[in-house]
Parts: C-alpha cells; structure tokens; sequence
C-alpha cells in the first residue's frame, strides 16, 4: 500500500493561510504545488516551496494544464472570495482527488462546501479563537478539540490528585476524563497507568468529552 503521508500537496489560494501551510508543509518535506491568481503571491513565495504557479482555480484547463488531477491531496485556502472558493472546491470533487480540504470563513459557507463533496472543512479564525478563549479562561496550557464532542487538553494536575495513583484517585469516574500522558519536570511525556502518581509541577495530558475536560481544568 502506498504511504500517503509524503504524497504531494496542492494549495490553492496563497494568502496568510495557504502560504503558511504550504511553507510548513514543504519543511516537514512534502512536495508541494502552490498555485495562486496573484503574481505578487506566487513571487513573494518563490523559492519557498516545491513548485508554484499563477493560474485561475476556477479555470478546469489550468488545472489540468498544472497536473492537479494527479494529486491525491488537494487543499482549497481560498477565504476572502467565497464564489472562487467554492468552484475551485467543485473542480476538485470533478476531478476526484482522494482529499480536499478547504477552508471555510463561516458555517454556511462550510455547508455548502460540503454539500458538493469537500472531504475536510476547516474554520482557522473560529478554530484558533476556540482555542486561545480555552488557554485564557482556565488552567489549560495546551488545547485541541478533536471532534465536536471530544477533547485534548495540556495542563497541570488539580491539587487533590497530586500523590494518589490514578487507579485509586477515581477520577475518571468522577469526572469523566483520562490521564493519558504525563511528563515530570526535565523529562519526557510517557504513557499514564493506574500506578502513576502526579506530582507537584507535572504536566499532564486530559482526554474526554469536550465539556468534562473544560469542567476537570477549573478545578484548583
């Protein structure tokens, strides 16, 4: 079976979001296509990424032309012109490349992208403002939301769980979370068990329901 993860990219759109993600991408050593309408994009990324081009992504020939369909991961970061968006995003599901992404500026604007086949939507400004309004309100150091209802969080343990095995703690049955990592101060992150016991400036992993975890990090 062929190993996806160092299969090309194509980003299409070149603005804060696309250009970031495809300078990311090409450090971490994928090949990647990025493809822009805006000559001033496309030079201020020259020599940053594998290849780039100007081209019209609503244009099928110019996708076509660039190879696009032989891509089987496609990412559509085009935010500020929504109709560019979208058809770009439908050139790609008629092409059928194995998976896109796209970026969406609103829900209704997810919807719909969805609706015609887009395999990935994503909301940077509405992810990253979740995310950050979870660092400041609580004790979190670190926090990911991988579903609607599920959640990782980084942060240090509460008061009353430090020197008591978690198997003896009940915390999972109180509170609904899992321990599932720890790292002790100069050391690294290792699997948690029923015999770790937390300490006093640990670092701890927290799995769960998305509104447990949140209620699990506003204990002292």
């Amino acid at each position: 079976m062929a190993d996806r993860k160092r299969d090309p990219v194509a980003v299409i759109g070149l603005g804060r979001f696309g250009s970031a993600l495809a300078i990311e991408l090409t450090q971490r050593g994928t090949e990647v296509l990025g493809i822009d309408n805006s000559p001033k994009h496309v030079q201020a990324l020259s020599g940053q990424i594998t290849d780039i081009a100007t081209a019209d992504s609503t244009d099928l020939a110019a996708l076509k032309q660039l190879g696009v369909p032989d891509f089987y991961r496609a990412v559509v970061a085009i935010g500020s012109d929504l109709e560019a968006s979208i058809l770009t995003a439908s050139l790609l599901v008629e092409l059928e490349i194995g998976h896109i992404w796209a970026k969406a500026v609103s829900r209704q604007h997810g919807r719909i992208l969805r609706r015609i086949g887009v395999h990935h939507v994503v909301f940077p400004e509405h992810d990253m403002g979740e995310r950050v309004a979870h660092l400041v309100s609580g004790r979190m150091l670190d926090y990911m939301q991988v579903d609607e209802n599920f959640a990782f969080a980084k942060m240090c343990p509460p008061e009353e769980f430090v020197d008591i095995p978690l198997g003896q703690s009940g915390l999972r049955r109180r509170y609904g979370v899992t321990v599932v990592a720890v790292k002790v101060q100069g050391e690294e992150f290792t699997y948690a068990t029923a015999e770790t016991e937390l300490g006093h400036g640990d670092m701890i992993i927290v799995s769960g329901r998305t509104d447990r975890v949140e209620r699990f990090a506003e204990l002292p």
